[in-house]
């Protein structure tokens, strides 16, 4: 019986020891398995895609900057440049001050759907007096109109196809209601107001209200609300390095990124982007985030 006892008090006393010190359940701490888990990265983080950036991305797009100290991209003007008179369904809703007058296909139909929409306004009387010009057409230009007028060859936006000069059949375009809508409204569709009045220090190119330059959403946008020029835009990207907008209800992240030889940049997985050179440095990478 005594051996009975002392057995009894053995496992008693063997239970007590166990429940001083409990095994950890589920609550109290992760297993191998969970821990493996939390390091790896949280299913909710951004996923991301990578672009590959070559040194010509810099002389290409929308947004390379053409001045005295830019020259035009040794490949000369968009790719789909036009003879608009020999176009006629790009004939709507403005004339033409000649039929030799040429223009990027895609920027034409740009500005179609910017003057219809004028044209609600009772804005209806464009012209549009030059477009796209060879090297040898601005050289000419240079020597009839001399350096206070216009640009030495290679030098010229219009070299490009991505700017237009547009008139009105009414009045000048400082005072015509052309002038007026476009100066309010050309940012929506994409173009800029080039060569401002407050701003020839910068440009160098005194007041052109005629001279018009395609750029595209959302870069439109960010100029013509703080208003900026070109080249002040580009410099603002380059300082911040990225800038996020929202235009119209959608989100757009803008970023700047120096390319000396190839580079790589990561961008948010399945989201539709742009890029574009400077002409100087650097690409500019536009991701619209909604």
């Amino acid at each position: 019986m005594k051996k009975r006892w002392i057995s009894m008090l053995l496992l008693l006393a063997a239970a007590g020891c166990a429940s001083a010190h409990p095994e950890p359940s589920s609550t109290a701490g992760p297993k191998p398995s969970q821990q493996e888990e939390s390091a790896a990265p949280d299913s909710g983080a951004e996923k991301e895609q990578s672009i590959s950036l070559g040194k010509s991305r810099i002389h290409q797009g929308d947004l390379v900057l053409v001045n005295k100290e830019h020259a035009v991209p040794s490949k000369d003007g968009k790719s789909d440049v036009v003879n608009l008179y020999e176009h006629k369904e790009l004939l709507e809703g403005y004339g033409l001050l000649d039929n030799k007058i040429r223009l990027s296909e895609s920027v034409a139909k740009r500005f179609i759907a910017m003057v219809k929409d004028a044209d609600k306004d009772g804005v209806n009387h464009f012209l549009i007096s030059s477009g796209y010009r060879s090297n040898e057409e601005q050289a000419k230009l240079y020597r009839e109109l001399g350096g206070n007028s216009a640009l030495p060859p290679g030098h010229s936006e219009h070299n490009l196809g991505l700017s237009l000069d547009i008139g009105s059949s009414r009045a000048e375009m400082s005072k015509a209601p052309e002038g007026k809508w476009l100066k309010k409204n050309a940012w929506k569709y994409g173009f800029i107001l080039r060569y401002p009045e407050d701003k020839t220090d910068v440009t160098g190119i005194r007041y052109e209200p005629w001279h018009f330059r395609y750029v595209g959403l959302p870069h439109s946008a960010v100029i013509h609300r703080e208003g900026l020029v070109l080249e002040e835009y580009l410099d603002l990207l380059k300082d911040q390095g990225t800038i996020e907008t929202e235009v119209e209800g959608a989100e757009y992240r803008i970023s700047y990124h120096p390319v000396r030889g190839k580079t790589t940049v990561k961008i948010p997985a399945g989201k539709s982007y742009e890029l574009s050179g400077n002409n100087s440095d650097g690409v500019i990478v536009t991701v619209r985030m909604d």
